[in-house]
């Protein structure tokens, strides 16, 4: 069994996210070929791939949540509890909007706003994708610190996150 690694795409433009591109301080998108066998229930794709993560992944989480408490932004734990109490919850963040092909998770703080879209897509070049996207917009100071210091740690995270789906599908 080959390991199916995910990549940097562009940003999809058919996205209900696409009017927040501009001016957005942290843009990125990646995608992952799904197996032959995946089923097409998206929010169970998106669920393989933002639930249950890797032990690393909830450290790095853990030791965000802490440092971040600090200076009055919510925890993932908070975010999540608060998001629960009113709706659908995927990983900790809650679900905005839900299509066929697109859903919409995301939490606004104090420091930014967090928006990802998890999209099923076709591919000419590879059949069928996973797609996960970002968009967050900083609104000050401690949202630009922020984001400088988890970037590099968010992209490793989400290819961690859609490989982990893909091999959890495979199982």
């Amino acid at each position: 069994m080959t390991l199916t690694k995910a990549f940097a795409v562009p940003m999809p433009s058919n996205s209900v996210l696409a009017p927040l591109y501009a001016g957005a301080d942290l843009l990125d998108a990646f995608a992952i070929r799904l197996p032959a066998g995946a089923g097409d229930d998206l929010e169970a794709l998106a669920r393989a791939a933002f639930e249950r993560q890797a032990w690393w992944i909830r450290a790095l989480t853990c030791i965000r949540d802490v440092v971040m408490v600090t200076v009055g932004v919510k925890s993932s734990r908070a975010v999540g509890l608060s998001a629960a109490a009113h709706g659908p919850v995927i990983g900790f963040l809650p679900l905005l909007s839900k299509s066929a092909t697109e859903l919409v998770v995301g939490a606004d703080d104090r420091h930014l706003d967090f928006r990802a879209i998890i999209q099923l897509r076709a591919s000419a070049e590879n059949g069928r994708e996973l797609l996960a996207g970002t968009v967050v917009h900083c609104h000050n100071r401690l949202g630009r610190i922020y984001l400088a210091a988890i970037a590099p740690f968010h992209r490793v995270i989400v290819r961690a996150n859609l490989e982990r789906a893909v091999r959890a599908i495979r199982i």
